[in-house]
């Protein structure tokens, strides 16, 4: 059934509905994984101050995107014909 979308896009919305909820299985277990290190790694940034504290985990951010890359490249990579 051709309804004037490009037959690819029911896949891209499949895999994205997948990875939704994995990630948001992953934020609400989020405590649960703290063995991984993940927020704690070496270049994440804390500062705290007497009155203030700011927390930036860049490393942490800098990994999942990474991992987030990598698993998107390898499922256009699986899904390609």
């Amino acid at each position: 059934m051709n309804n004037g979308f490009p037959v690819e896009i029911e896949k891209l919305l499949v895999v994205l509905g997948v990875v939704l909820v994995v990630s948001g299985l992953w934020l609400i277990a989020g405590s649960k994984f703290s063995f991984l290190g993940l927020g704690h790694l070496p270049g994440d940034i804390r500062y705290k101050g007497r009155n203030t504290s700011f927390y930036f985990p860049l490393t942490t951010c800098v990994l999942l995107s990474v991992v987030v890359t990598l698993i998107l490249w390898l499922i256009s990579h699986l899904t390609r014909h």
